[in-house]
């Protein structure tokens, strides 16, 4: 198996593989590119929103409408994730996407997340190789990823979930939950009162919507 196929199986990779060093090569020159498009957008002015609009299009696999980002961002390729429309992603997210990364629409970041679909062997003496292995993170529709969120690999977050500020994510959210904590795991689900209630107890109808 090459490089790709080992990566599409969740097997043991390394991006530097000796058997096929085309493939390897051209696994650099993505890394570079996206960490060159990375710089180019973090050092923009904060007013050339149009040159990041641009950047952005050209960093990631493919992009919606009406996306917005805070600088800085850092990507292991850029290529490799996917955005919906109507996203918000706050300052400083960090995306280790070796492989498929997957944002759907009308998703929020808080700042300070991090994406990681790659994970090594815990064994020591298995590392020494490099060897590594992928598994894809899909966030889906209208989730709410709070402020210094891990997502670990291989992690689905399910429609309209929200991940509280600081959680671990070692596995599955399933849809319309709270979820939080080191590792996280679900508070409640997201009901009828979640429609009167914004926070605590405030009330929408007791301000100006």
């Amino acid at each position: 198996m090459n490089i790709q196929e080992r990566m599409a199986s969740c097997q043991l990779f390394t991006d530097h593989d000796v058997n096929y060093p085309e493939e390897a090569a051209a696994l650099a020159r993505a890394r570079q590119r996206g960490k060159v498009l990375c710089y180019e957008i973090n050092r923009l002015h904060p007013d050339d929103m149009e040159g990041r609009k641009d950047l952005m299009k050209q960093l990631f696999g493919s992009i919606g409408e009406n996306v917005w980002m805070e600088p800085p961002i850092r990507m292991a390729y850029g290529s490799n994730t996917t955005i919906g429309s109507n996203v918000y992603i706050n300052f400083n997210l960090t995306v280790v996407d070796d492989y498929k990364v997957t944002i759907g629409d009308d998703v929020m970041f808080g700042p300070n997340v991090t994406i990681a679909v790659t994970g090594h062997p815990v064994h020591p003496d298995m590392r020494k190789e490099g060897g590594m292995f992928a598994l894809p993170v899909v966030i889906e529709d209208g989730a709410w990823i709070g402020s210094g969120v891990i997502i670990l690999p291989g992690v689905t977050i399910g429609k309209g979930s929200v991940i509280g500020a600081g959680s671990v994510v070692t596995k599955d959210v399933p849809a319309n939950v709270i979820a939080a904590g080191n590792p996280c795991k679900i508070i409640r689900e997201i009901t009828d009162h979640d429609r009167v209630y914004y926070y605590k107890n405030m009330r929408f109808d007791q301000v100006e919507w």
